[in-house]
Parts: C-alpha cells; sequence; structure tokens
C-alpha cells in the first residue's frame, strides 16, 4: 500500500485555526513493490510470500548469508526471472529497461578493450531503439553521469588500464544513463581495497541524497554498508526483516541474526523487548 503523509499549513508560523485547518493528502507510489512474491532457484524455493516495497529515494541494503536468495530476488527485480506465486509492481511509470543495473564484475569484464566513455555511453543502449548511432542528447548524458561519478578526467583513457575503484565509478555512471530513478548494485564494493570502497560508498550516499537517485544494494559489507541506508532487507533462513535502519539497530533479534550469519553486529544493540522493530519480522 502507498504512504499517505498529511501536513498542516502554517500561516506566519503559527499554526491555522482548526477550522482552517487543511489536511493535505499527499501519496508516495513505491517505484517496486514485491506483494507476496514466491522465488525459486534451480527448482528449490529460496524465498516464499516475501512482501515489500521500495519508494522514491529509499537507500535499501539487502543482507543475508549465502543461499538466502539475494542474487535470484536481484533477478527477479529487473524482470529477468518470474515469480513461482505473487507479483512484483513497477510504478512511478518505471520501465524495465529503465533500471540501472551494476552486476558483480567478472575478469572479462575487468579486460574489456574500450575507452570509458565508450563504456559510461554504452549505457543508452536500450533507449536507443532501432537507432544505429547515439544522438547528442545521450552523449550529454553520459557526460553529465561521469561528472556526477568524478571521472570527466578519464574520459579517453582505457577502461582496462583503471584500478578497480575507478572501474566501479565507470560501470555506475554507465547505470545512470539507463535511468533516473533507480539503481541496482550487486555487491559493489568486492575486491576494493579499503579506501576505494569508501570513497565508492560516498559516491553511491551522494547520488542518493543530492541526485534523488533511489538505490537497492546487495552487500556482504554489513558494517560499512548499513550505518548509510535507510532501509533493511534481511535474509535468513525462516525469518525475513523489513524495515527502517533505526528499527533494525535497536533489536537484538536482528543483532543476533547477524551474529549468526558470521557478519559484524550492528552497534547499539539492546536486550530483546517488544517494539515496533520486532512486528517487522516476517515468519515463513
Amino acid at each position: 500500500m502507498p504512504f499517505v503523509y498529511c501536513t498542516i499549513l502554517l500561516r506566519s508560523g503559527q499554526a491555522l485555526t482548526p477550522a482552517r485547518e487543511l489536511c493535505e493528502k499527499v501519496t508516495v507510489l513505491a517505484l517496486i513493490e514485491c506483494k507476496n512474491v514466491t522465488l525459486a532457484y534451480e527448482k528449490n524455493v529460496v524465498l516464499e510470500d516475501l512482501s515489500f516495497e521500495v519508494n522514491e529515494g529509499d537507500y535499501l541494503c539487502i543482507i543475508g548469508e549465502n543461499g538466502s536468495g539475494k542474487s535470484t530476488l536481484m533477478k527477479a527485480l529487473l524482470g529477468l526471472k518470474a515469480p513461482l506465486r505473487g507479483e512484483i509492481v513497477r510504478g512511478d511509470g518505471l520501465m524495465r529497461n529503465q533500471i540501472g543495473y551494476l552486476p558483480q564484475q567478472t575478469g572479462v569484464q575487468k579486460d574489456f578493450p574500450a575507452s570509458v566513455f565508450e563504456v559510461v555511453l554504452s549505457g543508452c543502449l536500450n533507449g536507443s531503439g532501432w537507432r544505429p548511432f547515439y544522438t547528442r542528447a545521450q552523449k550529454q548524458t553520459a557526460l553529465d553521469n561521469m561528472a556526477k561519478l568524478n571521472i570527466t578526467a578519464l574520459k579517453n583513457a582505457c577502461y582496462r588500464e583503471l584500478s578497480g575503484g575507478q572501474q566501479q565509478r565507470v560501470l555506475i555512471a554507465r547505470a545512470l544513463c539507463a535511468t533516473g530513478k533507480l539503481l541496482l548494485l550487486d555487491e559493489p564494493v568486492t575486491g576494493l581495497d579499503p579506501v576505494a570502497s569508501g570513497e565508492l560508498y560516498e559516491l553511491i550516499d551522494h547520488l542518493n541524497r543530492a541526485h534523488g537517485i533511489t538505490v537497492i544494494m546487495i552487500t556482504h559489507d554489513t558494517a560499512a554498508a548499513l550505518p548509510r541506508c535507510t532501509h533493511i532487507l534481511h535474509l535468513h533462513k525462516d525469518t525475513t526483516f523489513f524495515g527502517r535502519r533505526e528499527d533494525y539497530a535497536q533489536c537484538s533479534v536482528c543483532a543476533e541474526t547477524l551474529d549468526a550469519a558470521g557478519n559484524p553486529a550492528v552497534p547499539g544493540e539492546k536486550e530483546h523487548m517488544h517494539h515496533e522493530c520486532c512486528e517487522h519480522h516476517i515468519h515463513f
């Protein structure tokens, strides 16, 4: 269901009298909404009856141990895999080819023989239709996205000669050419040193906060990633958490789940007690 916010108009810093108060409802439609989704990998169910939504401006981290269904869910969000049951709804006019995607890099991708500008520009292919060439507007979009990722100076550099951190910036700029709304990132800091990882996280934060790009990111780097996100989807065996980061950090059940998965516990965990966070747990 979409969120509904109610605001009361103010005049000269004072609330209007009750007779003249105006309750203004603003409906925020989800960019992506999963409704009771069940997914399988090689005929084995990995996620069952999963429901959550991602709204414009959210920064969602998807975490969980290997085999919990993170990659399968990512494929479903991209429209590459159909749910066994349930549905995935795209809102706000979002089309499947308007989702920017950064997959985990392979050795072949890292050795791709093209210039930085050519790699970034190739992100516009989905919007080219049958045209055999890129338009002036698409080329400008590529340059604009390179500027957002601070790689303009690398425009003519060979992609395969860049560092790992520089290559990831190039690929995020490429993904942005396909979208002005939503980025899906699959383990974007894998293989990067701590300095390069920190710089990449800062850039992702900037895209989310300054440019309004909604981010969905799969990560195992919970210690660095979780403090930055707005929402968390934790997939773990027979229970799933979805909710705001603040609720997750205060729930000892969530922290214990992290410990069981072999990842760092969220700082500031407290003794377990019934609070709003616990109501976000979904038991399969």
